[in-house]
């Protein structure tokens, strides 16, 4: 056995409640309410983000559209954040939750929309907030509160005549080819009539705001939730060289591939567009935010720090290399100090279409790292901040040097369990499922990795 201490059951309680109470400890500090308290303030009716002056009273309707994993505690936030203007607001909330168990004021609309894949409830959600931003005029103020999962739970094809059945099938084709997200994106917008700014387009008139609780990589903000309100960088051309580059052509419905063939084909709004000329943008958090969170309680555990995100948006095969070997090199410069390793960001898997298992890219990742440490004084932990891995009810997964082997105890294969993209079971049959139920956050993964 390789390692400084004997893999003991009790050890290794104290190990995993460490690294367990990093990850926690970075959920709670990066509660999108605390975020949404140092943004927004409310002064004598003047609400004020980042220095941009909102006077309520002279505007003669305030909407508000919420989009995303996060879009009730947002919007709850929020309402609390402005105060006494509260119940002036209208507007829509996109949320997977059921709305019964979320009550909010009667002028917020509450749909549950679908994700991954679009539901009835994303389209009705789609249409209900294109009726209500048609309706704006320059005398009024449209708050947006955008966050990851946006792109599935309000949805309209520029076709109209594109089935349910369709977009959902294209969803999941994207979800499971292997591309970026940012790539990913590039096709939803070039499909849709609310994503890549169209929703600020059909809000031309009124003044808009974005508050945003970002799951994608720095710089890439148009492609949160597909980028509704924000200006498009990529083009018709470029969501045409994803389709191709990752054979989704052989995937996509017919009638989507005809969408995204046809010359009539419209571009997506630009920057320097009229739609964007009184609008503002502002990032909450990000998972640069959850890292740092993570490394300060690490740090006040006595643990030595490295956060390294480099990897974002590798595969994660190559994501797990490399970190593991990073690990390696930062103990063996430090053989006599506690080493903590925090990544945070996505990586990418690639589910074949004969898979039929249950899990996600943290759990796939954690067991892959499970083979690399088994045997040694390693711990890995990779988790979901919205508390969701994939298709899977885990955020994700806790694995140490001793996974490996009680995996084959209970008689798993974990090559064989790796193949058909089914880590769920393993991990939770073993105990090192990690579940924590929807969080109302979405700020990417956090990685985790211990070198005691």
């Amino acid at each position: 056995m390789e390692g400084s201490h004997p893999l003991t059951p009790d050890y290794l309680h104290t190990r995993r409640r460490d690294a367990e109470g990093i990850f926690r400890h970075a959920l709670d500090e990066c509660r999108p309410g605390r975020a949404m308290q140092h943004a927004v303030r409310v002064v004598d009716g003047i609400m004020m983000v980042d220095g941009h002056r909102y006077e309520l009273d002279s505007y003669e309707r305030l909407l508000l559209v919420a989009i995303g994993k996060a879009s009730t505690t947002l919007t709850e936030s929020f309402l609390q954040s402005v105060g006494d203007a509260a119940p002036r607001f209208e507007g829509v909330v996109a949320t997977v939750a059921p709305p019964a168990l979320l009550p909010l004021p009667a002028r917020l609309l509450l749909l549950q929309a679908g994700h991954p894949s679009p539901t009835q409830g994303s389209l009705d959600a789609a249409a209900a907030t294109l009726k209500l931003l048609h309706s704006a005029t320059e005398r009024d103020l449209v708050v947006f509160l955008i966050s990851g999962g946006g792109s599935s739970m309000m949805e309209q094809m520029l076709d109209p005549s594109i089935t349910l059945a369709d977009i959902a099938s294209t969803h999941r084709s994207l979800v499971e080819c292997g591309a970026p997200i940012a790539a990913m994106n590039v096709v939803r917008k070039h499909l849709s009539a609310v994503k890549g700014g169209r929703l600020a387009v059909a809000a031309t008139a009124a003044e808009q705001i974005t508050l945003f609780l970002s799951d994608v990589p720095s710089g890439e903000l148009d492609a949160l939730a597909s980028g509704p309100t924000m200006p498009d960088r990529s083009t018709v051309a470029d969501a045409q060289r994803v389709v191709a580059e990752y054979g989704l052509a052989n995937q996509f419905p017919h009638p989507v591939l005809d969408l995204l063939a046809s010359p009539d084909l419209p571009e997506s709004p630009k920057p320097g567009d009229a739609a964007f000329q009184r609008s503002h943008w502002r990032v909450l958090m990000d998972s640069d935010t959850l890292a740092d969170a993570a490394a300060s309680s690490a740090r006040s555990l006595g643990w030595q720090i490295t956060i390294d995100s480099s990897c974002d948006d590798w595969t994660v095969e190559a994501a797990a290399e490399y970190l593991m070997e990073r690990l390696d090199t930062l103990k063996a410069a430090n053989p006599d100090k506690p080493i903590c390793l925090i990544n945070s960001g996505e990586v990418t898997v690639q589910v074949p279409a004969m898979a039929t298992g249950r899990g996600g890219r943290n759990q796939h990742f954690a067991l892959l790292c499970a083979e690399r440490i088994a045997g040694k004084d390693r711990l890995v932990l990779s988790a979901g901040s919205d508390g969701i891995d994939g298709n899977s009810p885990a955020a994700g997964a806790l694995v140490d040097g001793t996974t490996h082997a009680r995996s084959l105890e209970a008689g798993f294969s974990i090559q064989d369990v790796l193949a058909n993209f089914d880590s769920f079971h393993l991990l939770q049959d073993v105990g090192d499922s990690l579940m924590l139920g929807p969080t109302g956050n979405n700020l990417r993964d956090l990685r985790i990795l211990l070198a005691p």
